[in-house]
């Protein structure tokens, strides 16, 4: 950890997301050393040293594990492992610490790729209880389950619940807890912090924040294990190329200027839909009034980029998708650039035909605010 991310009284996040992880100063070498390819290294002798082989580590990856661990746990002893993609980091604590017989806790209204997991636990002998992430509801089947796995706020509906309570309650009970922090990103929440053992997130999304890299990550505390993780890391190769580790390392520099204007600006788009009478449903953590706020406030330091809303019928959804000017109809979110889709189209997920989950971006708050009441007009009948 260089020193001017040491001191979690004194540093802000601004200034801990432009240094993490960086090396030492060294005269003639750069900031941020480019990417290391590598399947190989030099190793004469017996084995030692952190490097051998390009599945089991790479100086690339290093200096971004120290990066995400510094913004996930500023001043804490906690380890991170990258990975391919946020679903290999998922995988990879749900199938290192399950074992046939364990029973395993998943939120009903996660990512929708969670069902297909849960299925694949069950195929090895993992008992999967599901239940809705709002009114901490997970409690009422958490009883002798081996792990709680926490997806707050949830995607793509953007239910809270209150992570430390189920943290606290969960070891009580001798279950390990992860926390999907995909959607906050670790300048929005802390789930270590907030009593979880792991905190997992993919990288693809906000944290680097221009549609280009497939990444993810675990963040933990424990030895033990982290070990465990790092095992099925090595056993399955579910590894990051350098050069996306790169590009993340040097997203991460501007996290906190994204997510303050991104969060700002969504915001802003919560609250012109909340005047329209056509918009149904709306959720967005940040609205004084959404059902998710007290507790969102509790945990929470900032609130997302991510707004959903119901239009009437699916035409009307697909007609409104179709007139915006400024924001893309693509999956994912995070990104600078707008985003939004109907995402019943997925089939996975529980919601109304007319579901639209927007990501909002970087754009000038008055010009995206401007394109979506437009189209809104626009797509009347």
């Amino acid at each position: 950890m260089s020193d001017a991310t040491k001191d979690e009284g004194r540093v802000g996040d601004g200034t801990r997301a432009v240094r993490a992880g960086l090396p030492e100063p060294a005269k003639n070498e750069p900031t941020l050393p480019g990417p290391v390819f590598a399947a190989h290294f030099h190793l004469p002798g017996e084995v030692s040293g952190p490097y051998a082989y390009g599945r089991d580590d790479n100086p690339t990856w290093t200096l971004l594990e120290r990066a995400v661990s510094e913004l996930e746990a500023p001043g804490q002893d906690a380890e991170t492992l990258v990975f391919a993609s946020g679903m290999a980091a998922i995988s990879a604590v749900l199938f290192s610490q399950l074992r046939a017989g364990d029973a395993v806790v998943l939120p009903s209204d996660g990512y929708q790729v969670l069902p297909l997991v849960g299925a694949q636990l069950e195929a090895y002998g993992v008992e999967v209880r599901t239940a809705p992430t709002g009114g901490d509801a997970q409690l009422e089947v958490l009883d002798g389950a081996r792990l709680l796995w926490i997806e707050s706020p949830s995607n793509p509906g953007l239910d809270v619940c209150d992570i430390r309570r189920l943290a606290e309650t969960a070891h009580a009970r001798g279950a390990l807890v992860a926390v999907d922090n995909t959607l906050a990103t670790p300048l929005g929440q802390r789930p270590l912090e907030l009593g979880a053992d792991f905190s997992v997130a993919s990288g693809t999304k906000q944290l680097t924040g221009h549609g280009d890299v497939l990444l993810g990550y675990v963040t933990g505390r424990d030895t033990e294990a982290m070990a465990a993780v790092r095992r099925w890391r090595k056993i399955v190769g579910a590894i990051s190329g350098p050069m996306e580790a790169w590009l993340a390392h040097r997203s991460i520099a501007t996290l906190q200027l994204r997510v303050d204007r991104q969060n700002a600006t969504a915001l802003a788009v919560a609250e012109a839909l909340r005047q329209r009478p056509e918009v149904s449903g709306l959720r967005y953590p940040g609205l004084p009034d959404d059902p998710s706020h007290k507790t969102a406030t509790q945990q929470m330091r900032r609130y997302g980029s991510v707004v959903s809303f119901t239009l009437p019928t699916r035409a009307r959804a697909e007609r409104f998708l179709a007139a915006l000017r400024l924001v893309e109809d693509a999956t994912s979110f995070g990104g600078v650039r707008s985003t939004a889709e109907r995402r019943r189209r997925w089939g996975g997920d529980a919601v109304p035909e007319g579901f639209i989950r927007m990501s909002v971006g970087a754009e000038d708050p008055e010009d995206l605010v401007a394109d979506v009441l437009r189209a809104l007009d626009e797509s009347a009948e």
